[in-house]
């Protein structure tokens, strides 16, 4: 009798548990990262193809997460560049402050201007370089670097520019808006993104800012 009793108790935890484990395995698996994952955060339509991203000795996989401290210079970029074009070179952040509250989207990391053919080191620089900065329990953020191609070279005298040390022009950027006053070949000849948040430079990089 006390056989059969535990046997029927046993035979009801496993219909009950049944359900549970039928719902984990039919949950689909997240989407793979793509190029329309900025979009239409950053800009109306997704880059031609992907940029190639190195950050040092580290190769940038499409929405890899890296950390702030792993991104602390430029990065070297390649994409299939025409050595007669011009281009310019952009990365923001559209999660600023956060992804649930983007109260200042896009903050503008980098904005290089009349980069001739491939060589961004030869360009003009409109926003120096910042590193990924996000603030301590925002979670991830989403950084965007797309490449437009120019229809020449161009004038970029009412541009203000950047410099490191300065939050000024930065927040409440828009690539797009850019993009259309500037006249560049829409969508972006190349793009891409990475994942970051909060580690232990993040005060170190905030620190730098005096403006």
């Amino acid at each position: 009798m006390v056989f059969a009793v535990a046997c029927a108790a046993l035979a009801l935890w496993a219909g009950a548990m049944m359900p549970a484990a039928a719902d984990e395995a039919a949950a689909p698996p997240p989407p793979p990262p793509s190029l329309d994952d900025f979009v239409p955060d950053v800009v109306r339509h997704p880059p031609v193809d992907v940029l190639a991203v190195r950050f040092g000795d580290k190769q940038l996989g499409l929405g890899e997460e890296l950390t702030p401290t792993q991104v602390k210079a430029p990065p070297a970029l390649t994409w299939e560049a025409n050595a007669q074009d011009f281009y310019t070179v952009c990365m923001t952040d559209p999660d600023a402050p956060s992804r649930a509250t983007p109260t200042n989207r896009e903050f503008l990391h980098w904005l290089v201007g009349n980069v001739p053919g491939g060589d961004v080191a030869r360009g003009e620089v409109l926003a120096e370089y910042v590193g990924s900065g996000p603030p301590l329990g925002t979670g991830l953020h989403r950084y965007v670097l797309l490449v437009f191609r120019q229809p020449g070279r161009m004038e970029f005298d009412d541009e203000p520019r950047r410099n490191a040390t300065s939050r000024i022009g930065r927040p409440r950027f828009s690539v797009q808006h850019f993009a259309d006053r500037f006249a560049l070949e829409q969508p972006a000849v190349a793009g891409t993104y990475y994942l970051a948040q909060w580690d232990d430079y993040v005060p170190t990089l905030h620190a730098q800012f005096t403006s």
